[in-house]
């Protein structure tokens, strides 16, 4: 339940955290030119309702949806949050964090169905109006029902507000306070309740504790310290920063993602509000109007005459209980933070760098993740089709056969990574494309999909981490047959005279042409293909395919296989006598990827020899596709 809890709280700071820099930007702007403000600023001043309505709810709603379907999702969230800022009057941010996680697994949804549906040529089409479309059609549905929903919530816990402090246990209210402020509720429940009682009070004793419950910097002034001294990775590196915009700027939005990543705070900002309402009320301080922003200099602005040792004591006392309770959370878990997922951006925790071991292998990036861990590989190139899917299958296959079936490992095009893949492989030339797409991955780059030391390092790591091999593991079957119609034994070649291989790639792409499995356009981007990334495999074999901008071309999967006996040169040290020309749509292709796979791995040289010189075409036909 309660790692449950904490995998919740850290999905809602996702949304927050990367948009912090909109939330100081806002901070100092309210800070300064308010008419309660440091510098007041008519002009500058407008600039705070707008942020506060529109861009802080669009922002987060935007990055919700991103964060369940990249920026498709993104786009369809913030459309979707639209709809709830129109339809109520206080700032969204509790409602853009509802819309834009339902936005993005909306549209999400819609492309898990659709993918394998639409004709060639029009996906752009497809995913422009899906998105406006369903995007459109959530807006309406948050405008007439979410948004209503959310404003019953802050009305109740407005009027829940008033039933404590009209039964006269006035420091308990900080139980329904502080986790409303964690919802960004606290202006609707500080100006909605606070502000109207302490108005009242002001005008009867000339102050009133009431301007203090909610604006007391206190209680997260205590989470951010803790996170400062006990904190781990990005939290304890952005704390002391929030520190300042919390406490001297008076936006308390700014500690809220801290509590959201580690639910368990919420007993500590509790514990901070109680003991600083207690201590107002024994101490008999209080302000003799509302401090906006809720900054200490505006509280000491804001102090009665007589009331500044109370006020002080009131915000040091919920500071040091804040602090206390937060830290013993925070240390409990520092361990394991620091070797799971940093918590505020769903990234693998930096450790040391992977060496590379061999020739094939690329250096890694720093972050490293733990054998024991390890669950998601992925294996990405330009297409997500042929090099990719061919190292993908051969580490798989190694990866089952000693027992690791627990591990699921995919093939993708970059730009289409999985958000939860653990460990990205591509190829050097990719790597920071690949980075970009995937950043809260390990990458490892390497020079040849299927020549490198990648198994190796996993297979140490695994060792190391505490996994053992069980050969009833789960995970995806391995595919040895692929469908009729992929691999003619009509479009099996032999006995070819010695080429370029730029005639040989042409070659196998006008067969794929014939035979209908692409439209013309997709042999200029076998030779584009092959001009930035070699598609040579080792041992003897090329799979030259298009890349991912003439994917759009490809009409149906299919495969030719071409065998050149005297070679063709992909370079000065390697020779393709088997030149296997590839159309994937979908994952129809992966079982000859597969098959490749084991002809790379297992075939011996005499096998090998025999392929390459054969006259008979049935002897590659089988090969390629019984496995």
């Amino acid at each position: 339940m309660q790692e449950a809890m904490q995998k919740f709280g850290r999905f809602l700071s996702a949304m927050v955290m990367p948009n912090i820099g909109a939330f100081i930007a806002w901070g100092f702007i309210t800070a300064l030119f308010i008419p309660a403000g440091w510098i007041p600023n008519e002009g500058l001043a407008e600039l705070v309702g707008p942020m506060a309505k529109w861009l802080l709810p669009l922002l987060i709603g935007f990055t919700g949806g991103e964060v369940v379907n990249g920026h498709r999702g993104g786009v369809v969230g913030a459309i979707a949050t639209a709809g709830i800022i129109v339809g109520t009057d206080i700032p969204m941010f509790m409602g853009a964090m509802i819309m834009g996680p339902i936005g993005g697994v909306a549209i999400k949804k819609f492309d898990e169905m659709a993918q394998d549906s639409i004709p060639g040529g029009f996906e752009m089409l497809v995913n422009n109006f899906s998105a406006g479309i369903i995007g459109g059609i959530l807006a309406c549905a948050a405008y007439s029902f979410v948004g209503p929903l959310v404003s019953s919530l802050t009305d109740g816990l407005a009027s829940a507000v008033g039933g404590i402090v009209a039964a006269g246990v006035l420091p308990l209210v900080s139980i329904l306070v502080e986790p409303a402020k964690i919802l960004f509720l606290n202006n609707a429940i500080n100006h909605g309740v606070f502000t109207p009682l302490g108005m009242q009070q002001a005008q009867e004793v000339g102050k009133s504790v009431f301007f203090m419950i909610e604006s007391n910097p206190g209680p997260g002034l205590g989470v951010l310290l803790a996170y400062s001294l006990f904190g781990v990775g990005n939290a304890k590196g952005s704390a002391p920063g929030a520190v300042i915009i919390h406490f001297f700027g008076g936006i308390h939005e700014i500690y809220f993602p801290y509590v959201l990543m580690k639910p368990t705070l919420i007993l500590a900002v509790m514990a901070g509000g109680i003991t600083g309402v207690f201590t107002l009320t024994v101490l008999n301080g209080g302000l003799v109007a509302p401090a906006a922003p809720g900054s200490f200099i505006a509280i000491m602005a804001m102090t009665a005459p007589g009331a500044y040792f109370a006020n002080i004591a009131a915000v040091a006392a919920a500071a040091g209980v804040s602090f206390a309770v937060s830290s013993i959370f925070i240390k409990a878990t520092a361990k394991a933070d620091s070797e799971k997922e940093d918590a505020l951006e769903a990234a693998q925790a930096n450790m040391k760098s992977m060496k590379a071991a061999s020739k094939g292998q690329a250096p890694a990036d720093e972050k490293q993740v733990a054998g024991s861990d390890i669950k998601f590989i992925v294996y990405a190139c330009d297409a997500g089709m042929g090099s990719s899917a061919l190292g993908a299958a051969a580490l798989r296959k190694k990866l089952h056969k000693d027992g690791y079936k627990h591990i699921t490992v995919k093939n993708f095009a970059i730009g289409n990574i999985p958000k939860d893949a653990q460990i990205v492989v591509s190829h050097e030339k990719l790597a920071e494309r690949a980075k970009a797409d995937s950043p809260q991955a390990e990458h490892i780059w390497v020079k040849d999909f299927t020549n490198n030391n990648v198994y190796d390092v996993i297979s140490e790591r695994l060792k190391g981490g505490g996994i053992s091999a069980t050969a009833d593991g789960g995970g995806e079957e391995e595919t040895t047959a692929i469908k009729e119609g992929i691999l003619l034994k009509e479009n099996v070649k032999v006995g070819l005279k010695s080429v370029s291989k730029e005639e040989a790639i042409k070659a196998a792409g006008e067969l794929l042409f014939k035979s209908g499995y692409v439209e013309k356009e997709y042999i200029e981007g076998m030779l584009a293909r092959e001009r930035d990334i070699s598609t040579y495999i080792g041992q003897g074999i090329a799979i030259p395919h298009g890349e991912n901008a003439v994917k759009k071309h490809v009409i149906k999967t299919g495969l030719v296989v071409m065998q050149y006996p005297n070679g063709v040169k992909f370079s000065d040290e390697n020779t393709a006598h088997l030149i296997v020309g590839i159309a994937g749509k979908g994952d129809d292709h992966l079982a000859i990827i597969a098959n490749l796979a084991t002809i790379t791995m297992e075939y011996s040289e005499a096998d090998l020899q025999k392929a390459y010189t054969t006259n008979d075409p049935q002897v590659l036909f089988d090969m390629f596709t019984k496995g």
